[in-house]
């Protein structure tokens, strides 16, 4: 007897960082190994809570509207993902998508609507009074998820 788990996409949630890169590469090798599609996906947030690495995009591009500016971050993101691991052939042949909410519940949702059978999601590790006042999304995503999930942290990057 088979269950979705053991046959759907891998589900690649990132907000283009090193741990979401280090994910990516992850699940590239077990997507492989499991003869299984990947989707990756960029959980666009609210603009009242909107992280700084949109700001950013948006007064460097001057574009009107968040989701155009974090499609393009979204599709930098992986075009450098690609260069840098020419290698993985699978890298090219993943489908991407763009949400809008709150990551946690908008990964789980989209999780059970594509019938995934895994979650790889990088972690960045965030400790003390920051951890206990934002909490981890990976960790809830752990916590809620009805299918595996693996969380990847990378190696500390050198100053």
């Amino acid at each position: 007897m088979t269950n979705k788990s053991d046959s759907g996409p891998i589900l690649v949630p990132v907000d283009f960082s090193a741990p979401s890169e280090a994910a990516l590469i992850h699940a590239v090798d077990l997507a492989r190994c499991l003869n299984r599609p990947l989707m990756v996906m960029h959980v666009v947030h609210d603009p009242g809570s909107m992280p700084g690495y949109y700001s950013r995009a948006l007064k460097k591009k001057q574009l009107s509207r968040i989701e155009d500016g974090a499609a393009d971050m979204l599709d930098e993101f992986l075009q450098r993902v690609i260069a840098q691991h020419r290698e993985l052939k699978k890298l090219k042949r993943l489908d991407s998508m763009l949400v809008k909410g709150l990551p946690t519940s908008r990964i789980l949702e989209v999780a059970n609507k594509i019938g995934a059978g895994l979650i790889v999601m990088g972690s960045t590790g965030l400790t003390g009074w920051k951890h206990l006042l934002i909490g981890s999304v990976a960790e809830q995503v752990v916590h809620l998820a009805r299918i595996p999930v693996t969380v990847v942290k990378c190696p500390p990057q050198k100053k």
